[in-house]
């Protein structure tokens, strides 16, 4: 109701003021009272606004997203050499799962992972069970696994073109990292096992008692997180190069010349992921952030071989 007994002066400064006189002015100049919005319709025009502002974001938000920069026909090029590289030095392929076998107490065979055996133990000297059989298996497939990765780095002209003592510096120092991450991203939720060299199956307990320790945790948890992001094989191919061409490692001649090798790698990288467009949140750096996930493996594993023994 009206305080002022309906004669308010409604003017675009006053209209606020007084409901009531608004509504007559209203109806004075003209309006058709069934336009008149109960508490309901006011309501619920509201929320249609709210949903129209909210609506728009997202449109905006998607047209970021699509406008990101995609690969060149440069990058693509890079993308591609980089992709054949990896598919043609990574055992199995994609047909690990059919070819896989899981290791059991009496060795590698054709079995379910929960008919897996316990195997002899034996005590290392930093206090961690070292299981024979695991052990004795991991040594077999240890030495093929490096040549794939070798013979990865070799088709990279990029890396083929450094001195070979730069090569060698790299080699050394990024091996356990791509084949960590060779088999994390062959990690099996439904049998919680990792693939290793695209042949031997292997539980969390089985990588951990076989030599690795905890190493074996960093891993099976690295496993996990990347199952989520449904990497394909340019993504871990274009992952792996970024690995090798890390200029950081000790006693590099070539420092700023591997940089620009890594740079470009990296460039692709993004804009390729622009292109796949992964509904992960954060993609692009949550998948960088697995590189130092893997560079610290790679420390671990360095320091704990350099003192056990079996």
């Amino acid at each position: 109701a009206c305080k002022y007994e309906g004669k308010c002066v409604i003017d675009k400064v006053t209209r606020n003021q007084c409901q009531e006189c608004r509504f007559k002015k209203c109806i004075a100049v003209g309006m058709a009272t069934d336009l008149v919005l109960d508490n309901n319709k006011r309501l619920a025009k509201r929320k249609l606004i709210e949903e129209n502002r909210e609506r728009r974001r997202r449109e905006e938000l998607q047209k970021t997203v699509w406008d990101r920069q995609e690969p060149t026909q440069e990058e693509w090029d890079l993308i591609r050499m980089v992709t054949e590289a990896h598919m043609s030095t990574n055992a199995q392929g994609n047909h690990w799962k059919q070819k896989r076998k899981f290791l059991s107490a009496a060795g590698v065979k054709e079995t379910k992972p929960e008919d897996i055996g316990q195997a002899s133990m034996v005590n290392a000297p930093e206090g961690n069970k070292v299981d024979i059989e695991a052990f004795s298996q991991f040594t077999k497939i240890i030495t093929p696994a490096i040549t794939r990765v070798v013979d990865f780095a070799k088709k990279l002209p990029m890396f083929c073109e450094l001195p070979c003592e730069d090569q060698i510096i790299l080699l050394k120092g990024c091996c356990m990292e791509i084949m960590s991450l060779r088999a994390a991203v062959r990690y099996d939720p439904e049998s919680e096992t990792l693939t290793l060299n695209g042949e031997m199956a292997v539980t969390r307990g089985q990588l951990k008692n076989g030599g690795l320790g905890v190493v074996s945790d960093a891993i099976f948890d690295l496993g996990v997180s990347l199952s989520s992001f449904n990497l394909d094989d340019s993504e871990v191919a274009l992952l792996q190069a970024v690995i090798l061409l890390s200029s950081d490692r000790p006693g590099l001649s070539s420092v700023e010349r591997i940089e620009r090798c890594q740079e470009e790698f990296l460039l692709a990288f993004e804009h390729y992921i622009n292109y796949r467009k992964h509904k992960v949140a954060h993609f692009w750096p949550k998948l960088l952030m697995k590189v130092t996930d893997l560079r610290m493996i790679g420390a671990c594993h360095a320091s704990r071989f350099l003192h056990m023994k079996v």
